[in-house]
C-alpha cells in the first residue's frame, strides 16, 4: 500500500484525478463535543451571549466544507452538489453530535469536506461558549461512510 500524495521521488502533490470517472460522491462524517451540564442548557435554551450557537455552527460547518482545499493543501477545490450540517442533543451526557454529509459529482471523494465540515461547526460551538466552559473536549470525529468512485461503498465499523 502506497499513500497517493507523494511522487516517485516522495515529494509531496495533489493526485492527478484527470482520468478518474465523474461519478456520484458522498461522505458522512461525525464528531462530538462534551461540555458541563450549564452549558449544554444553555445551548438548548438559545440564551448563549453569542446567540444561535447551534444555528451559526451550522453555517460554518457548511462553509468550512466549501473551503476545505483552501485549508488543507493537497485537496482539490470541489463543486458540491449539497453540504448538511445536523446535530443531536444529548441531555444526560452533557454532549452535542454533529453529522456532516458531502455530496458532489465529480472525479474525487468528499471524505475532507465532510470531515472538516465536523471539526469546525464543533470549534464555533467550542468558541461561543468557551466563556463559560474552557473544558469541552471534541472528541470521535471520524469518517462514517463514503460512496462513488472507483472504490464504492465504505461504512465505519
Amino acid at each position: 500500500m502506497t499513500l497517493t500524495h507523494f511522487d516517485a521521488q516522495g515529494q509531496a502533490h495533489m493526485v492527478d484525478v484527470a482520468a478518474k470517472a465523474a461519478t456520484h460522491r458522498i461522505a458522512v462524517a461525525t464528531g462530538r463535543i462534551e461540555m458541563l451540564p450549564d452549558t449544554l442548557r444553555l445551548i438548548e435554551s438559545g440564551t448563549a451571549k453569542k446567540g444561535d450557537v447551534l444555528g451559526i455552527a451550522r453555517i460554518a460547518g457548511i462553509q468550512a466544507a466549501k473551503k476545505t482545499s483552501d485549508l488543507i493543501p493537497l485537496c482539490h477545490p470541489l463543486a458540491l452538489t449539497r453540504v448538511a450540517v445536523d446535530f443531536g442533543v444529548d441531555a444526560a451526557a452533557s454532549h452535542v453530535t454533529c453529522q456532516a454529509t458531502v455530496e458532489t459529482v465529480g472525479p474525487t471523494g468528499v471524505e475532507m469536506e465532510a470531515l472538516t465540515a465536523v471539526q469546525v461547526a464543533l470549534l464555533t460551538i467550542y468558541d461561543m461558549c468557551k466563556a463559560v466552559d474552557r473544558g469541552m473536549t471534541i472528541t470521535d470525529v471520524k469518517l462514517l461512510e463514503k460512496s462513488g468512485g472507483k472504490s464504492g461503498h465504505w461504512l465505519a465499523r
